[in-house]
């Protein structure tokens, strides 16, 4: 959340620029923007989401990310930190981010989440799952895929690569592309530290390292692997 938190930050004008928070779910980013004092409308397909945005401080209406009511050149900024995960075949994720495209404004920034092609496999290793031969090869299948049935575990679900999802962005016509890993290749780390000492490592300083390595790690390409989760942003 604060890594992500810094790269919007990093790259959205000045509020009160326009949000469209597609997928947005119960308004967890919502809240935070409509706290920087941007104007923020948050769409989602599940209703008990958008009933629980309207309480982030955000308009909210049940949408589609494939086919969003919005008007050409709408938005200043459109958000996709849910959808493309969840839209398993390409035909989809295209259709997403051409209505991303379509309702930002010339100019305008879109960003957009996807969960990273090695996640698991890094966070089964932090819980010492690995000695499991079906989780093996439940992993092995992700690896070589990228896609999760979501028969165990998650929700069925697509994963990136970091070229993936930057071209993605770029044949949907997004220029000035860039991919961030979130979390940075200190995140296992954390994660198996708090799952063996039973700490919550909060304000620690192995907390603040953190996402200074994932700071370091932004101009080199191959640590984008590293991360749990990538956050392209791209220009209309």
């Amino acid at each position: 959340m604060v890594r992500t938190q810094e790269l919007l930050r990093r790259h959205l004008p000045p509020a009160p620029a326009s949000v469209l928070d597609v997928g947005g779910g119960p308004g967890t980013h919502a809240r935070w923007l409509c706290e920087d004092g941007y104007r923020v409308h948050l769409v989602d397909p599940v209703p008990r989401h958008v009933t629980e945005a309207e309480g982030a401080g955000c308009s909210a209406q049940l949408e589609d990310a494939r086919d969003l009511s919005a008007q050409d050149d709408s938005y200043d900024v459109v958000l996709l930190l849910g959808p493309l995960y969840h839209l398993v075949a390409p035909a989809d994720r295209r259709a997403a981010l051409a209505e991303a495209r379509r309702v930002v404004r010339p100019g305008g920034l879109v960003a957009a989440a996807g969960i990273n092609r090695y996640a698991s496999l890094f966070e089964h290793t932090a819980f010492a799952h690995l000695d499991r031969t079906s989780l093996q090869q439940n992993i092995a299948k992700i690896l070589a895929t990228g896609s999760h049935d979501g028969k165990k575990g998650f929700t069925e679900a697509h994963f990136h690569t970091g070229p993936e999802l930057e071209a993605e962005m770029r044949e949907a016509g997004l220029t000035d592309t860039r991919v961030y890993g979130v979390e940075g290749p200190a995140w296992a780390l954390l994660k198996a530290t708090e799952q063996y000492t039973g700490e919550s490592l909060t304000g620690s300083r192995m907390s603040a390292s953190a996402p200074a390595a994932a700071r370091m790690a932004e101009p080199y390409p191959d640590l984008l692997s590293a991360s749990s989760h990538l956050l392209a942003v791209g220009r209309n």
